[in-house]
Formats: structure tokens, C-alpha cells, sequence
């Protein structure tokens, strides 16, 4: 059976994670100010723990809700390259970039 876009499986959860992961090694801090630190920092705890609710979402075989996760994860990771606070590396592949 093909996977058509519509049906959320196991590999497409899987594939994402893996997306995320890159994206969450490739990005490097660029924010300089005390107040910017603390506000990417906040935003890298929030891509963790979603991070890690998709993969206990997974384990858990709920994969709606893991892959929902995992793509709120990458967003705030995008979020942070997008508003200056972290270097995509001008990487369209993986950030929206500014």
C-alpha cells in the first residue's frame, strides 16, 4: 500500500523526528543580548519537549498525536531561525528562511 499523504504511519513519524534532529543540530545560536539567550533558550526547552512528547506519543502507538508534536517541535526550531535568533545556514530545506 502506498502512502498517499493523507495516512499518518509509523515511518512518516519516524521521518520527521529525524528532520527535526538534523534542523535541531544545524541551527547555531546567533542571539547576542541576555534577554534574546533567555528567549531562544525557551524556545529550544519547547522543540525538546515536544520532541520528546512525539517520541512517547510514538512508543505509545498514538501517532496523530506523535506526528502533531513532532511538527510543533521543528516549528519552534523554524520560529527561531525565522526571527534572527538562530542560523539556518541558509538551509530552504529545512527552515523557512528570513
Amino acid at each position: 500500500m502506498s502512502d498517499d499523504g493523507s495516512i499518518v504511519t509509523k515511518a512518516k513519524v519516524e521521518k520527521y523526528l529525524a528532520l527535526t534532529a538534523e534542523a535541531r543540530a544545524k541551527a547555531t545560536p546567533v542571539a547576542e543580548s541576555e534577554e534574546d539567550v533567555a528567549r531562544l533558550a525557551s524556545m529550544m526547552r519547547m522543540c525538546d519537549d515536544y520532541q520528546a512528547d512525539a517520541k512517547h506519543f510514538l512508543d505509545q502507538g498514538d501517532l496523530v498525536r506523535a506526528f502533531g508534536a513532532i511538527n510543533y517541535a521543528h516549528a519552534w526550531i523554524d520560529a527561531a531561525v525565522r526571527i534572527g535568533l538562530m542560523d539556518g545556514h541558509d538551509d530552504d530545506r529545512l527552515f523557512t528562511l528570513p
